[in-house]
């Protein structure tokens, strides 16, 4: 069968599973009062959304995780046996889960001991390199090797320092976005469309057909969890969810070396997380003042005037350039 018909399939089911899923967690959540606590130092028309059922990502997580799983297998068994991608890939699955757990402890501690920082900046850290240490270590283990695809360039061999740079691109990655989760909808299309483009990415190197499957699951996954998280938001996909979809979009770069490209389609997390970074120098430097009305950028737009809808769409719609561009890279590159 044909990886389109399968990768739809896959899709369709991780669509359908996330959204019935939701149909049963979100009563279940309000019943355990799982609710968002609203900072206030967000802004202050965020306030009615206090109380919103937190740890939405479960969801996806499952409709993610159930999909891609039986579609890979059955496809592979089909196909002759697990090859080194699929293994590549269920590794990154682990990956992914673990990172969802460090969020799933956040907001743990957020919801139920009422810390409302939750894990301190320190303990996340340590917890994500560690996961990603021991991501590449299992990695190395299968044989992958130490080069990454860079568009002009081939392949470049960064030697020992690979492990580094990789380490430090999992981890910023995935706190990127979780960073990009602050507004109804905002992560989750953005994840769609990131996922669509590796899709893409994949079906043109056709080694990597295992990955379009994968692509496709976290794609329909994202749709999935849109039934109930678009404006306005029954539930939040929380740390749990975010940091799981750093995490499973790293893994699927890393699956076909795309490592570099990635960063590419997903710039718009890269400069939620700048924008942060830039909003306390600028704040340290010139003792108090701020470069944007609000970081991370998203709410800068909003103190503007631009309502949630506008800014998804317009986010979006600028993932999906990056998408555009890197994917003609890929294919003339």
């Amino acid at each position: 069968m044909a990886v389109g018909l399968w990768s739809f399939g896959t899709a369709v089911v991780a669509f359908a599973l996330t959204a019935l899923i939701g149909k049963f967690l979100i009563p279940y959540l309000h019943k355990l009062n799982f609710g968002q606590t609203i900072l206030d130092i967000g802004p202050s028309w965020h306030k009615n959304k206090q109380g919103t059922p937190t740890m939405g990502g479960i969801m996806f997580i499952i409709g993610i995780v159930v999909s891609a799983t039986v579609a890979i297998v059955l496809y592979s068994g089909i196909n002759g046996s697990l090859g080194t991608v699929e293994k590549y890939i269920f590794v990154g699955l682990c990956m992914a889960l673990l990172n969802g757990c460090i969020g799933f402890v956040d907001d743990y501690i957020k919801v139920v001991k009422k810390r409302n920082l939750g894990l301190t900046a320190i303990q996340k850290l340590i917890l994500q390199f560690s996961v990603a240490a021991l991501y590449l270590f299992v990695m190395y283990l299968l044989g992958d090797d130490t080069t990454v695809a860079i568009p002009f360039l081939g392949s470049v061999n960064f030697g020992f320092f690979y492990y580094v740079l990789m380490a430090v691109i999992i981890v910023g990655l995935t706190n990127a976005v979780n960073l990009t989760d602050g507004i109804d909808g905002l992560d989750g299309s953005i994840t769609f469309f990131v996922a669509l483009f590796m899709m893409m990415i994949a079906n043109v190197m056709f080694i990597y057909q295992p990955v379009v499957i994968f692509s496709a699951a976290i794609a329909g996954g994202c749709l999935g969890f849109l039934v109930w998280n678009f404006h306005p938001a029954k539930v939040f996909m929380g740390d749990t969810g975010s940091l799981f979809l750093g995490g499973i979009i790293c893994a699927a770069a890393f699956a076909m070396d795309m490592q570099i490209i990635l960063l590419l389609i997903g710039l718009m997390y890269l400069i939620e997380m700048f924008s942060v970074v830039l909003q306390v120098l600028y704040f340290k430097l010139t003792h108090g003042k701020r470069l944007f009305k609000m970081s991370p950028i998203h709410h800068h737009f909003e103190m503007c005037g631009w309502n949630e809808m506008k800014i998804v769409c317009v986010f979006s719609g600028l993932t999906a350039a990056f998408g555009t561009i890197a994917l003609l890279l890929v294919i003339f590159g």
